[in-house]
């Protein structure tokens, strides 16, 4: 016992946090792993595309996120307390604008990607005003750099989802896709565990002052362009694969997906600590090029390590995780492992330029993201096409952001 009060007094916060995110992205990845076996391809399918919907949508969740994380360094006394009042309010507001609409237009998702029901669209609805809500509670830690409570949060959402999930499935006779939706809802409620609200005030009529304001718009606006952007880059194939091919290809594209973006997931803890340390470096006046490089080895490494593992032996890493029913996708998940590790590389490139309030990376990354999807839709004969034409767009994405960051330096 005393050894491991000792062995946990010489973790460094930052250490602890990875080591969560570790963990959450290893739970989610069971997670959707016990799906797609319990569920098939087809029925995954349509489980792959709720869990894809709330990562489209996670480009507001993140907007605020991510600008609550850097005023929450920025800002201090009154100014803080007004800022996360405003926070939460367009949270909720925006939240609910949000949900309203999937609820509406339920009947009209479920015609474009052929689902069995509208009603897992309804549900789902219901929960993204908590989803928003949750994503400034974690802005706030993230930007204090209370990494503790950050990975509790991440933690609580991780495995509720996972076990509340297992056990509806099994225990009620109903609709999988409602169910995934009702564990995935469920789960919001506890990624709120544990909450900064204590002094929240939603009816405050303070405003920031005029500069403050302006910065934080600009910020919101270059944020949730850049998120939007960054969002489709990552979601529009699983979509677009859906929209355009049978259920079965679609239910085993998204099985391809899952194991291919696991560098991504990871790549998601670097740009968690990044941003913060970025900011508070360039207020005290120190240098920030060293942490970008810390970030961008540590993902080249692991990028370099899991294409490698997936060229050499994608039967058996497709075998164990899903089984023998997808194991056609065997030859695409090293292409797929490419793709994705471009695009977590030059990730960490735009994130770094959007910490230091440069915006010209994110205007380029949200052009050239958007070439991705024109790629998609004119070339699709086969889901090897899907994903070659990624990688074409996402090499030209990381060698675009490469070059900037260069003319920078030489500047």
């Amino acid at each position: 016992m005393n050894t491991l009060k000792l062995f946990l007094r010489k973790i460094s916060p930052e250490q602890l946090f990875m080591g969560s995110v570790l963990v959450v992205n290893g739970g989610n990845y069971i997670y959707n792993l016990l799906l797609g076996r319990i569920l098939g391809p087809e029925a995954f399918a349509e489980a792959a595309l709720l869990i894809t919907l709330l990562l489209v949508l996670s480009f507001i969740g993140m907007t605020f996120q991510l600008t609550t994380a850097k005023f929450a360094v920025v800002f201090s006394g009154k100014q803080w307390s007004i800022f996360k009042n405003r926070s939460y309010k367009q949270a909720s507001i925006y939240g609910l604008v949000a949900g309203l609409l999937i609820v509406i237009f339920a009947k009209k998702l479920q015609e474009i990607f052929h689902t069995e029901s509208h009603w897992m669209f309804v549900l789902f609805g219901f929960g993204i005003p908590l989803y928003f809500f949750m994503s400034v509670n974690r802005g706030a830690y993230q930007g204090n750099q209370n990494f503790k409570n950050l990975s509790v949060t991440y933690q609580t959402e991780m495995w509720s989802k996972l076990v509340i999930t297992l056990l509806l499935l099994i225990a009620i006779p109903f609709e999988t896709s409602f169910l995934v939706a009702l564990g995935i809802v469920i789960s919001f409620f506890f990624g709120l565990i544990p909450s900064d609200i204590k002094d929240l005030d939603l009816t405050s009529k303070e405003r920031l002052l005029p500069e403050n304001t302006k910065r934080v718009n600009k910020f919101m606006i270059l944020t949730v362009c850049y998120e939007f952007t960054q969002i489709i880059i990552n979601n529009s194939d699983i979509l677009l694969v859906k929209h355009y091919f049978d259920p079965l290809e679609a239910g085993l594209y998204a099985s391809l997906a899952l194991i291919g973006r696991v560098v991504y997931f990871v790549a998601w803890m670097f740009v968690m600590l990044l941003l913060p340390t970025v900011v508070q470096k360039q207020k005290d006046g120190e240098a920030t090029a060293p942490t970008l490089f810390k970030y961008v080895g540590y993902i080249a490494l692991l990028s370099t390590v899991i294409i490698l593992a997936c060229y050499i032996m994608p039967e058996f890493i497709i075998n164990i995780m899903f089984g023998k029913a997808y194991i056609s996708m065997a030859s695409l998940l090293w292409q797929y492992a490419l793709a994705t590790s471009l695009f977590a590389i030059a990730n960490i490139f735009a994130y770094y330029f959007l910490s230091l309030d440069q915006y010209v990376p994110v205007i380029l990354s949200g052009i050239l993201g958007m070439s991705q999807i024109i790629l998609v839709v004119l070339f699709h004969n086969n889901l090897a096409t899907v994903v070659q034409v990624q990688i074409v767009a996402m090499a030209i994405l990381l060698a675009v952001q490469i070059t900037y960051f260069l003319t920078k330096k030489t500047k």
